[in-house]
């Protein structure tokens, strides 16, 4: 549920049971082949009438709507599963039909609850998720849990409960809800996320190509550099903050670095970069990438192996940094940066999908 527009359709769901409306909400848990909507996105039908958000694109919306009714008449939890032609997919777009499954659920809010607490998160832009039981006959009970440990709920068993945070912490960071099996039992993982962070090392004039990209794409965007006659927030109006440290200093600043943080150095300064990638490679960070030509990473190599750097951790480096699409201009080799990065969060290597096989959106196991 890290989309804004799921949100939008919770605040919905909220205001109804505020009036005391009974809310049924429809989740999509699994896909196969060109399903028209991803795993996570909602829908939710009011006791009232009020129908917002969508499953399919309109597909199978009405035998949702009815099955929701059936919920709401004093009906149980469900799962779903619902087949789409290719004639109902090119109604709406795709070229071929696939299947979706839904999980269908009375939503009863209140504070401390496991959804409401993850609805919190999303607003607080905190790393959380929801584990929802899709069988057995304690199907529909919640378990909260956060990046920091936190839990609220319960599936029903300690050992369960445990298997299944641990599940949930790997979604945590690779940014996405599925389904998994735990303990022999299939549970939905839903994931909130805040926008991942982007740090430019170094305030040059493709720093700022590079942040208005980032922005566009939905990053947070932070420049680094210590040289405060360079480090100017007027320079880079994309960046979240410019901030004129060194780099230890300058992460302890913006939070620190975690798995979900990618890490650009361009200042051909060695020591800038080096102070800069010592700490990145030492770091969890989801992504290393320095500008440079081949020859001077020969030499970079060097420097930090004799920092201590192991050839593990020398190995993360993109360098030269980004895909190579010919870029001469700032903007151009942002778009070549950006592209990597977005690339290797997707597990993908950033080829031509001409010349690729396999689904185009194909999801990690």
């Amino acid at each position: 549920m890290n989309r804004t527009s799921d949100h939008d359709v919770m605040d919905q769901a909220r205001g109804w049971a505020a009036r005391g409306e009974g809310v049924a909400v429809a989740t999509v848990v699994g896909t196969q082949r060109s399903a028209p909507r991803p795993i996570g996105t909602r829908m939710v039908i009011g006791e009232g009438g009020g129908i917002d958000g969508s499953v399919s694109g309109g597909c199978v919306e009405g035998a949702v709507v009815e099955a929701a009714e059936a919920l709401l008449a004093g009906g149980a939890p469900q799962l779903l599963e619902y087949g789409i032609s290719d004639e109902q997919a090119w109604d709406v777009g795709l070229q071929c039909g696939g299947a979706i499954s839904v999980w269908l659920e009375r939503w009863e809010p209140s504070a401390g609850t496991p959804d409401d607490c993850l609805l919190e998160a999303a607003r607080d832009g905190r790393r959380a998720a929801v584990v929802t039981l899709l069988d057995g006959e304690r199907a529909g009970a919640k378990l909260f849990v956060d990046a920091a440990g936190e839990r609220h709920g319960t599936l029903g068993a300690d050992d369960l409960d445990a298997a299944a945070a641990a599940a949930a912490d790997t979604l945590l960071w690779e940014e996405r809800s599925a389904v998994r099996e735990v303990l022999g039992q299939a549970v939905f993982v839903d994931v909130v996320a805040p926008p991942p962070r982007l740090f430019v090392f170094g305030a040059v004039d493709y720093a700022t190509a590079l942040c208005a990209l980032a922005a566009q794409l939905g990053w947070r965007p932070f420049v680094i550099d210590p040289r405060a006659r360079f480090a100017q927030p007027e320079r880079f109006p994309a960046a979240e903050e410019v901030v004129a440290k060194w780099p230890q200093e300058a992460f302890t600043q913006l939070g620190g670095i975690d798995a979900a943080t990618a890490i650009v150095v361009l200042t051909h300064d060695p020591k800038l970069d080096d102070a800069a990638l010592e700490l990145a490679l030492r770091s969890p960070a989801a992504y290393v990438g320095a500008m440079g030509s081949r020859r001077a990473q020969e030499s970079r190599r060097e420097r930090l192996l004799a920092l201590g750097l192991g050839e593990d951790e020398l190995a993360r480096i993109a360098a030269p940094v980004g895909l190579d699409l010919g870029a001469q201009s700032a903007e151009e080799t942002a778009l070549s940066i950006m592209a990597e990065i977005v690339a290797l969060r997707r597990g993908r290597t950033g080829g031509r999908l001409r010349d690729a096989s396999g689904r185009i959106h194909a999801t990690a196991p």
